[in-house]
């Protein structure tokens, strides 16, 4: 485990439902391809607050990378449309490309 894995996971464990730390903690094991652990944890996070709109981009990604592109598509509507009802444009934007990108890739 890297060290500032370590350091995240420990701040975690004191403030287990930080949104900001979920989110950091996956995108840590998905840069050191832990695939599974960085799935875990944005689906945590998914459930923790599923209005935190950076989610969706990542864990869609995380779905094509994995070749789930149904569990992609999926991901990317729904943060979409999480996106719209918080206003955050530019999140709805681009969610909305990787969707279009993955449709036109999966058609």
């Amino acid at each position: 485990m890297s060290t500032r894995l370590e350091q995240l996971s420990s701040l975690l464990a004191s403030s287990p439902n930080d949104t900001f730390l979920l989110f950091a903690v996956a995108k840590e094991h998905e840069k050191h391809g832990n695939e599974s652990e960085a799935l875990a944890f944005y689906l945590r996070l998914q459930e923790t607050d599923p209005n935190y709109t950076g989610l969706y981009y990542h864990l869609g990604k995380l779905y094509e990378k994995q070749q789930d592109f149904g569990q992609a598509i999926q991901i990317y509507k729904q943060g979409i449309e999480i996106c719209k009802q918080a206003g955050d444009r530019h999140a709805m934007s681009e969610l909305a490309g990787a969707l279009l990108n993955l449709e036109d890739d999966e058609g």
